[in-house]
């Protein structure tokens, strides 16, 4: 058994052996039952998006998709305190970012609804996300001062605008003592945040890398506060996350407890300096952590992603009643049915998904008439899948689910873009998704369109991935012009379109994507929306789950 911070080549990810026996081993060791050893418990959530209720959730098994139920706060809570009562005195439970946005009711409620929630399951420390930010400065630092836990990032800083300039707007780590040993804890939100969201949402906030100060902490944290273990938990994505684990920065960090893109660690990753995890999304899964400590040495560990499993455990009442008070005065709007799919809505694979084909559709059949060539959806894994009825043979889609599959109700806005734009621009969208560099990777997946074609290799160097892109059967040329429309990101130049910058006669017609999503829907009640080959790797499939090359690491 590895102890804590052993070094291993990154290609054997099982650097902590993972499952219920083993966890059964640990509390029934003899040491442990005599009171010679203890062992602390981590719980670890994140990107739970506002997710209210247990909804269908997608897995990947031989080769195809399957669909569960899992999550919901009252499920989540249940199994949280379930976990807990294990090992009472001596577990944490942590979230890390991405909560209070993302649902109907956090949304109308600008993250104000979730609060309660968070404090009803009683975490003990949480990470800002970079979603935290959608709605401004001041209402995030509302928001996250109403959790009773302790909130820690050490690379979110007040710009030079305010009475608050350069300082840190949250304690940079924390310490806590569990089995007899004290651990620390910093934390990293993902520092390309201005240029992932829209800009204006971080307005006042300056980000830096951790790179820059992580060393300083771990030192503080090691030879000062004298930890025995120190855990960075991070919100940056899996490929950065892997990245950092593997930078000279992060000596002495035990393990990188990580979030963001919604990869589901079932195997720690071992960097040369520190192990990483992450732990799924929507609060379908919690990632559980137990280190045995013996004369405040570490002596063994064992690491499992669990399900949130609503048939094992059962719904809190005390947390069903308050999701109900927190979502009464907009249940009626929210619950109102506005189309329905005889396809699963999913929006999991990397290069192309059913989802954002539907609201490509709904766009390109609003602008029919305006003549537009191309239409864009932002890429990016948010958003439960939506299961047809077997017996009914459709889902139905709700308000509520339109704001999960669109967090934000944004304006659209079209310009004039040439055929030599839309090279470079689709070379740079797909060097943010499979960059060589995990650090130049934004986290978020292959932009969405439909109107256009386009064929790359993943695998290629930047400038040399596109193959060609094709619009209405005819490959583009550099001289071509084409009407594209996309979302307006609230803070970017007027003449820069879904980070396309320079285009021609931009303008907003006036319409919202929710407005788009419920007229089309309203003209076409029951959609049946499919991958159809709009954008096609030459080196991977349809159906890729993960921007992780190179590591022993599956999206199951």
């Amino acid at each position: 058994m590895l102890t804590a911070g052993a070094l291993m080549p990154p290609s054997l990810a099982n650097a902590v052996s993972g499952d219920a026996y083993h966890e059964n081993e640990i509390f029934n060791n003899k040491a442990v039952a005599d009171g010679k050893a203890k062992v602390f418990t981590l719980l670890h959530t994140s990107d739970i998006h506002a997710q209210l209720y247990t909804h269908d959730e997608f897995f990947f098994e031989n080769g195809k998709p399957v669909y569960k139920k899992r999550g919901g706060f009252a499920v989540l809570k249940t199994m949280l305190k379930t976990l807990k009562a294990q090992n009472p005195n001596n577990t944490l439970i942590i979230d890390g970012g991405d909560c209070f946005q993302g649902g109907g009711v956090a949304a109308l409620t600008e993250g104000k609804g979730i609060v309660p929630l968070i404090n009803n399951i009683g975490y003990d420390l949480i990470l800002p996300g970079n979603w935290e930010v959608v709605y401004g400065k001041q209402a995030m630092w509302k928001d996250l001062g109403g959790y009773n836990s302790a909130k820690i990032c050490a690379n979110m800083f007040h710009d030079t605008t305010d009475e608050f300039k350069n300082e840190l707007i949250f304690p940079p780590y924390w310490t806590k003592m569990v089995a007899g040993v004290k651990i620390g804890f910093i934390g990293y939100n993902d520092p390309l945040t201005p240029k992932r969201q829209s800009p204006a949402y971080s307005y006042g906030i300056t980000f830096t890398k951790p790179e820059i100060n992580v060393a300083k902490y771990v030192k503080i944290l090691r030879e000062y506060e004298q930890c025995a273990m120190v855990f960075l938990v991070t919100h940056m994505g899996l490929a950065q996350q892997v990245d950092l684990a593997n930078k000279i920065e992060v000596t002495g960090v035990d393990y990188i407890l990580g979030a963001d893109t919604h990869e589901r660690v079932r195997k720690p990753i071992q960097g040369k300096f520190a192990k990483v995890t992450e732990p799924g999304a929507f609060g379908s899964f919690i990632a559980r952590l137990d280190v045995v400590i013996e004369n405040g040495k570490i002596k063994d560990e064992n690491y499992r992603l669990l399900d949130v499993d609503p048939v094992k455990y059962k719904p809190d009442a005390e947390m069903v009643a308050l999701v109900e008070k927190v979502s009464a005065p907009y249940k009626k709007e929210l619950s109102k049915v506005i189309g329905k799919t005889k396809t699963p809505l999913v929006r999991y694979y990397v290069i192309e998904n059913p989802m954002d084909n539907l609201i490509t559709d709904a766009l390109m059949w609003k602008y029919k008439d305006a003549k537009v060539d191309i239409v864009v959806s932002n890429g990016f894994r948010f958003c439960p899948p939506l299961i047809p009825d077997k017996v009914k043979g459709y889902a139905e889609i709700t308000n509520d689910y339109l704001w999960s599959m669109l967090p934000v109700d944004s304006e659209v806005k079209m310009g004039e873009v040439t055929g030599k734009q839309l090279y470079d621009w689709m070379e740079k969208e797909l060097h943010n998704v499979f960059a060589k560099d995990p650090a130049k990777r934004f986290g978020g997946w292959v932009v969405r369109f439909q109107g256009m074609q386009i064929n790359f290799t993943m695998n290629n160097d930047l400038g040399k991935r596109v193959n060609w892109i094709k619009v209405k059967e005819k490959e583009v040329k550099p001289d071509d012009v084409f009407t594209m429309l996309a979302c307006e990101r609230e803070g970017d130049p007027d003449d820069t379109l879904c980070r396309m910058e320079k285009v021609k006669s931009p303008r907003k017609p006036g319409h919202t994507l929710h407005n788009i999503v419920r007229e089309y829907l309203a003209v076409h009640p029951l959609v049946a929306p499919k991958i159809e080959g709009r954008a096609i790797a030459t080196d991977a499939p349809s159906t890729l789950l993960s921007q992780l090359e190179g590591y022993d690491y599956q999206f199951i």
